[in-house]
Parts: structure tokens; C-alpha cells; sequence
């Protein structure tokens, strides 16, 4: 394969004094350059010109030979340092008939004052002809803006913000219409991919970007021997405010850290069509209910190495399918220069990490996770960019409010990163793509939103506590730009790609988050439902005597109705060295010495294991419409995340100690999980059992949920999701026989899935082959016991048992049936199949 490598794009300053702020405003008006250059011409000028109704101003092109940036080509000679910029009279022409003005003709050493603002795009070319975008195939399209009053009929408390909202949705409906006027419509203006970066055509390589303050501009590389002074027609090289700084393109497709350097190196990618990856297998249907697995590819060997794209499809795919897992999240996929960021500060947005492969190497991943059935879902970073000068976005033209707010707005001081500015019309194109690109090109189902209440809020949620008052939600404080992105981005999504799946990481619970774009809502489907892992840890720094049943089931289910929630016990926040998974939480040290079967336990590990499984069981039955679980926290991971890293010492002073480098505690120790002698066995099978019953029942996404018991004093929550009853008994020692619990159906029970079953590290306190009858009351019983004096009883085949069953009303349920409830176990009951009627007596 051939590839022009290590392409770097440089920043430069302003060309003209701006008369307004930076960024859309809506005036048409905006500012083109053209730099047109041809070999042996010997003069040097610039043509300037103002156009109207364009958003992006007319491209500042570099016409050049065939022979530069065509693979394979080199171009050293040092004759063509001589090579000089022309004007001929056609495009002086052409630039007058798209501009409808007089060009202006300068020297392009004198400088460049212009009142009306608006971006510059710089292009390199090698050929005279333009690129063409690609158009629209296929019968997707995005639907025109509805009324967006549907919102007030789901929840009537908002009227008292319609100003607000109204506002939001007439922001909303007016961008719309710019884009339709002025880009051909939505679908269109999110293929900037095809405009800008590097484009292949017939007669060569385009290479286009926008740079609001360019001046001048060349580009440089492997193909002219990293030379800023040689064939001007085949170099990007831009100066700033603080002298010349080389970067990286904006849009380049991969990156890539030479060994034993700092700085990436853009690569232009384009292998031989016989060598480029073809997508094999369909996309799958997007389930009714999502059970995802969030992984880390890098992370995820069992050795201490930086996993590959190639190890993960084979190695760690069919894990996740055996689980019983429908989806995958991917973390770190946009390129990101510091690894320990765990790929949150992105500074190349449309190229995947090259730590674990090659683009076609991740390509080959998705189709195989698409073979297994496997939804693959792309974590993605649009709430803010790292700000790395070198590798990144950061001051990319010599200002800080390119792609960025300048000055404080646009950083965020707790991530030490860079905030977009989203009322910026080439902002928009650039994130737009972004999102289109990888559903396009790599086929990912969908993805999760990072940091979204970052986005929608002026304030980032920092130091702010959301009670739950509207005002919150929407007011000054509201960035009115951010929240129309998140309405444009998934109205993309779900008008050109039905089947994508949109998650939303917000903490504030924005009224409206996941109520469709055309009833006035952001659009999410799916909203990560956080405050549940808040509540665990709060809860594992208590005493068990002082957890409240009550609490944990409001914290369980309070979302809102119509708003689908992803529920999940842990965040992969927790398992990161100086934070603590729940594991970690419940058995401590305990779990280096006191995990191997062959050894006793503890009370600390039997009080652990117990609860983890109780907790993880207990969030996917009543927390959320979907299921979200960090690789490795299924059984328990005994080891925290600790990325490779050297000393260092803070600005303040502080020496923060390295760990020399080393990347044994940046792995995913599966081997523990699999390993029959030890009991972390046993909770990676119950995980498994769990997935496999959701499969099965589907309960996640059925209509029907009802809490039916949280007993303070028996420490007992019972709860039924479908034809499913959840019964759990988190007293530290407390059995119960004949535990009564309310069910909605009459009929046959029978236990589905058991936390105390041996399988996985119980104690086998109860009968799997037990049948459960709830029954009205056809003949009397034998009364003369007082205890039995309520009940009446069914001949039980198993064991000669009886089965106690009780008529009318409990629980606010119309049947019931008593079950043995033995301390921390959770025990889930399923109606057996309709045709096996419950027996009459």
C-alpha cells in the first residue's frame, strides 16, 4: 500500500478585523479568498472579494500539477521553490461572477482589511478540476420540522416554560430552514466529509480546510520530504499569531504516533481497493430492549499490552454474544493523543485510535460484532476537544474562538479541554459530519453522547445540584446552541439511519431529552440514567442496618414517563485507580486471598458476593428500558485501571508518583472470570444468567411495572416487571418461610433465575422444581391450625410438599403466593406458559 504520510496542517492569522463576535449570526455575508497557483509564472498576486448569501466563503484554492499528492509520487525538486502564483483573467472572471463584485488585486505582502467577516477555506489541489460531492442515495431523507407542541400534552408542567421552549424549537426550525436554503438540506450539509480533508478524485487528491484566519498556507509532508520550502503547490504550512505552528489536519481520517515520538502525524489512508475492507454482514435490527457491553479496546487483553481491533473481533466479541449481551459501546474510539484519557479528549474526530489498528482493522471488528448479532455503538466526544495546540483542534488557525468560544466560555476548567462553539455555522458542518461520518463509513449502530449536560448548560453542571425544578432546565443558563445541535444530530441520525441507536449522557434529567425532535424534545432515545450508581455508592459507604428499601426503589425508578432510560449499577469511572467498583466497595482486600474455592471464606467475601449479585439484578429489573455493563464488572474485577504514566509534579508543587510506565494494571483480567476454581466463576455466570432471562422475557421494555412491596422492617422489595415477580431479601440474617407476595395473574410459578444457586456461589437454600399456585378458592380447608386459618392448600407433586396459597387482594395485587425468602437472595418467579392452567382445589 502506498500512503502520503505524516500531513500536517499549520495555523495562521486573521485576514481581515471582525466588525461582530465569531461564529453564525445570521448575516449571509461572508469573506472569500482564492490563491490559485500554476507552474512557471513568475508573478505573485491575490485576489480578494466579498460574496453574499454563502455561509462558507469561496475556497482558497492551490492548483497544482498532477504530480503532487497523487500516491506515489514524490516532488523534491528544489527547482520548484520558483514555482509562483498567477491570475489569469478566467478566474478573475469566475470569482467576479460568484462573488458579483470587483475583485480586488493586491499584493500579497500588504495587508488585508475586511469589515464583513466570515470563514476562509484554504485548499490544496492537484488537479484543475473540483471535487464533487457525492449525492444523496437511497430512499432515506429527513423529515421536515414538525409543530413541536406535543411536549405540553406528555407533560403539561412544561406550559409554564413554553417561552423557553418555544424559543428553542423556533431556533431550531429556523436553522433548518438556513441549511435548506443555503447547503441543499440537512442531508447534505452532514457529508462535509466529502468537501473537506483530503479527497480522492479522478485527476488526484484535493486536501480543503477551513482556517478563518489564513494568510498563507502550504502543505508538507513525506511526499516533499517534510519541506515547508519546497513544491509550493503540495504544502500546508500556516503561520499565527505566535510564529509557525505545523498541526495536524482538522478532518485528517488517521493519525498515527511515530515510535519514540510526541507528536501524531496525519496519514492520508487509502490502501488499493483490492486491499480495502467490504462489509460482509447486515447491520442488525435494533432490539426492543438494549443490554449493553461498554468496552475499552486498548484495555481489553488479559496481557499487559494495548489490545488490537483484530484481538478484540476474535478474542473478546464472541465473550461479550456468549454473555448474552446485544450490544457493544466502544470507548476511545476517536483518536486521542494522551492515552490516559481514556479517550474523552479527542484531538482527531474523524480518525479512529491507531494504538489498536488501522481503519480497516476496526471496520472488520464492526462487521464481525454484525455477524454475532451485535449492535455496535461508538462512544463519542462532541461536548468538548482536548486541548493539545500540537496534535488537535486547539488554536488550529492562531486564535482560540475557531472551532471553539473564546476565552473562558470556551474551556472548561475540571476537564482541562477546549468547548465548541455551537452556534457556529462550520462548527455545525464539522460535528454534523463527525457523527455521519462514522454511522457511513464504519457502520456503527449508533452512539452515546458524552458529557451532554456539559453541553446544554453555560454553567457545564459543574458545582450546580439539579433539584428537579423546571427553571433549572430552561433559562439563561440554558445554551440554547447546544441543545439545537443535540435536536439537528439526531434528527440526522434518525431520518437517514431509522435503526441507530441515540444515548444521551445528561446527569440533570432534562425535562424532554428523549421525546422525538419533531414533538419538541432533544431526540435522544435513550438517556444513561446516573443517578443509580450515585445511589450504590452512597449506599455501600452505609451500614446495612441503615439502607432504606425505600430509597433504593425511588432512585430505581424515577425517570420520566415516555423518556427511556439506560440503567447501570457502576460507571467505568469507578473501576480507574483512586475510585473503587462496587467489588471494591463490598470485599476489599478480601478478594486477593479469599477468592479460590478451595480455600474458606469470609464473612466479607459471602456479604459481597451476595450483594453484587443483588445489585446488578435489582438495577436491570426496575432501573431503566435498557442495561449498561463496563467490561470486566460482570464478575467482579478484582484490579482498578491505572493507565501507563511517569512522575510528574504539579504546578502547585505536587509530586504525583508514575507507575514506571507499566501497563499491568491496564488490562481486563477475563481469565479470573473464566477460571472454574475461583468465585468470581460464579458471578460472571449469574451476570450471564441474567442477560439470558432478559432475552427470554424481554421485562426491561414491558408495559407493565409494579412495586409492590418495600418493607423497611423485613429489608424486603418485591416488584413485578411482565409476567416476571421479583422478590429480594436484603436482611443481613433474616429468612423468611411463607413470605407472602402480591402477583397481578393467577396461575402456576415457578423460579427462572435464583442468586443462591450453587452455579453462582450460592448456598442452595431453594428448591428449583417448586411450583408456585396462585388459585381462587374452590372448596374449604382444614382450618384448625390458627396459621393455616387464612389459607387453603394445593397438592404439591414435587416432594410431597404443599404449597401454600392465599386468596383476594395484597400488596394492592388481586392474587398472591407465599415463597421462602432466605437473607440477601434474589429470586425471580415467571408465569409459567398459558396453557398449563393452575389447579383447581
Amino acid at each position: 500500500m502506498v500512503y502520503a504520510s505524516g500531513i500536517r496542517l499549520p495555523c495562521v492569522p486573521h485576514l481581515y478585523k471582525s466588525s461582530a463576535p465569531s461564529g453564525f449570526n445570521g448575516d449571509r455575508r461572508s469573506t472569500s479568498l482564492s490563491f490559485l497557483l500554476k507552474k512557471d509564472s513568475f508573478s505573485r498576486k491575490i485576489f480578494a472579494g466579498k460574496s453574499s448569501k454563502e455561509f462558507d466563503a469561496s475556497p482558497l484554492i492551490i492548483t497544482a500539477s498532477e504530480k503532487v499528492l497523487v500516491p506515489g509520487s514524490q516532488s523534491d525538486d528544489p527547482s520548484a521553490v520558483t514555482d509562483q502564483l498567477e491570475t489569469p483573467e478566467t478566474v478573475s472572471e469566475d470569482i467576479e461572477v460568484r462573488n458579483g463584485i470587483e475583485s480586488l488585486q493586491m499584493e500579497d505582502n500588504e495587508n488585508v482589511e475586511i469589515e464583513d467577516h466570515g470563514p476562509v477555506t484554504l485548499q490544496g489541489k492537484v488537479s484543475s478540476e473540483k471535487s464533487e460531492v457525492k449525492s444523496e442515495v437511497g430512499p432515506r431523507s429527513i423529515p421536515p420540522p414538525g409543530a413541536g407542541q406535543k411536549i405540553y400534552e406528555i407533560d403539561p408542567n412544561l406550559l409554564g416554560h413554553r417561552q423557553h421552549l418555544d424559543y428553542r424549537y423556533g431556533r431550531y426550525k429556523q436553522m433548518c430552514e438556513d441549511i435548506d436554503k443555503y447547503e441543499g438540506g440537512l442531508a447534505a450539509f452532514s457529508r462535509g466529509y466529502e468537501k473537506f480533508g483530503f479527497i480522492r478524485s479522478d485527476t488526484g487528491i484535493t486536501y480543503r480546510e477551513w482556517a478563518p484566519g489564513a494568510k498563507s498556507a502550504s502543505l508538507i509532508g513525506d511526499f516533499n520530504n517534510w519541506n515547508p520550502n519546497a513544491d509550493i503547490m503540495t504544502r500546508i504550512h500556516m503561520d499565527t499569531p505566535s510564529g509557525i505552528k505545523d498541526s495536524i489536519p482538522a478532518w485528517i481520517k488517521f493519525s498515527v504516533q511515530a515510535p519514540g515520538e510526541i507528536p501524531y502525524n496525519g496519514i492520508y489512508y487509502d490502501p488499493p481497493e483490492e486491499e480495502k475492507y467490504v462489509f460482509q454482514h447486515p447491520q442488525p435490527k435494533k432490539p426492543k430492549s438494549l443490554r449493553i457491553y461498554e468496552a475499552h479496546v486498548g484495555m481489553s487483553s488479559t496481557e499487559p499490552i494495548i489490545n488490537t481491533y483484530a484481538n478484540f473481533r476474535d478474542d473478546v466479541l464472541p465473550r461479550i454474544k456468549r454473555l448474552g449481551y446485544n450490544a457493544v459501546q466502544i470507548m476511545a474510539v476517536q483518536e486521542h493523543s494522551y492515552y490516559a484519557s481514556f479517550g474523552y479528549h479527542v484531538t482527531n474526530f474523524f480518525a479512529p485510535s491507531s494504538r489498536c489498528g488501522t481503519p480497516d482493522d476496526l471496520k472488520s471488528l464492526i462487521d464481525k460484532a454484525h455477524e454475532l448479532g451485535l449492535l455496535v455503538l461508538m462512544d463519542i466526544v462532541h461536548s468538548h476537544a482536548s486541548n493539545n495546540v500540537l496534535d488537535g483542534l486547539n488554536m488550529f488557525d492562531g486564535t482560540d474562538g475557531h472551532y471553539f468560544h473564546s476565552g473562558s466560555r470556551g474551556y472548561h476548567w475540571m476537564w482541562d479541554s477546549r468547548l465548541f462553539n455551537y452556534g457556529s455555522w462550520e462548527v455545525l458542518r464539522f460535528l454534523l459530519s463527525n457523527a455521519r461520518w462514522w454511522l457511513e463509513e464504519y457502520k456503527f449502530d449508533g452512539f452515546r453522547f458524552d458529557g451532554v449536560t456539559s453541553m446544554m448548560y453555560t454553567h457545564h453542571g459543574l458545582q450546580v445540584a439539579f433539584t428537579g425544578n423546571y427553571s433549572e432546565y430552561f433559562g439563561f443558563a440554558t445554551d440554547v446552541d447546544a441543545v439545537v445541535y443535540l435536536m439537528l444530530v439526531n434528527d440526522m441520525i434518525h431520518g437517514l439511519y431509522p435503526e441507530a441507536v441515540s444515548i444521551g449522557e445528561d446527569v440533570s434529567g432534562m425535562p424532554t431529552f428523549c421525546i422525538p425532535v419533531q414533538d419538541g424534545g432533544v431526540g435522544f432515545d435513550y438517556r444513561l440514567q446516573m443517578a443509580i450508581a450515585d445511589k450504590w455508592i452512597q449506599l455501600l459507604k452505609k451500614r446495612d442496618e441503615d439502607w432504606k428499601m425505600g430509597e433504593i426503589v425511588h432512585t430505581m425508578t424515577n425517570r420520566r414517563w415516555l423518556e427511556k432510560c439506560v440503567a447501570y449499577a457502576e460507571s467505568h469511572d469507578q473501576a480507574l485507580v483512586g475510585d473503587k467498583t462496587i467489588a471494591f466497595w463490598l470485599m476489599d482486600k478480601d478478594m486477593y486471598d479469599f477468592m479460590a474455592l478451595d480455600r474458606p471464606s469470609t464473612p466479607l467475601i459471602d456479604r459481597g458476593i451476595a450483594l453484587h449479585k443483588m445489585i446488578r439484578l435489582i438495577t436491570m429489573g426496575l432501573g431503566g428500558e435498557a442495561y449498561l455493563n463496563f467490561m470486566g464488572n460482570e464478575f467482579g474485577h478484582p484490579e482498578w485501571i491505572d493507565f501507563p504514566r511517569v512522575d510528574q509534579r504539579l504546578p502547585n508543587g505536587q509530586f504525583v508518583p508514575g507507575n514506571n510506565f507499566s501497563y499491568d494494571k491496564c488490562r481486563r483480567r477475563f481469565d479470573l472470570g473464566d477460571a472454574d476454581y475461583l468465585r468470581y466463576r460464579g458471578m460472571q455466570e449469574f451476570d450471564r444468567a441474567m442477560q439470558h432471562l432478559e432475552e427470554k422475557y424481554g421485562f426491561m421494555t414491558s408495559e407493565h411495572q409494579y412495586v409492590s412491596r418495600k418493607d423497611e422492617g423485613d429489608r424486603v422489595i418485591v416488584f413485578e416487571r411482565g409476567n416476571l415477580v421479583f422478590v429480594f431479601n436484603f436482611h443481613w440474617n433474616s429468612s423468611y418461610s411463607d413470605y407472602r407476595v402480591g402477583c397481578l395473574k393467577p396461575g402456576k410459578y415457578k423460579i427462572v433465575l435464583d442468586s443462591d444457586d450453587p452455579l453462582f456461589g450460592g448456598y442452595k437454600r431453594l428448591d428449583h422444581n417448586a411450583e408456585y399456585f396462585s388459585l381462587v378458592r374452590k372448596s374449604p380447608v382444614d382450618n384448625s391450625s390458627p396459621a393455616l386459618a387464612p389459607y387453603f392448600m394445593v397438592n404439591y407433586r414435587v416432594l410431597n410438599a404443599m404449597v401454600l396459597v392465599q386468596e383476594g387482594w395484597y400488596d394492592d395485587q388481586p392474587h398472591s403466593f407465599l415463597v421462602y425468602a432466605p437473607s440477601r437472595t434474589a429470586v425471580v418467579y415467571a408465569l409459567a406458559d398459558e396453557e398449563e392452567q393452575p389447579l383447581n382445589v
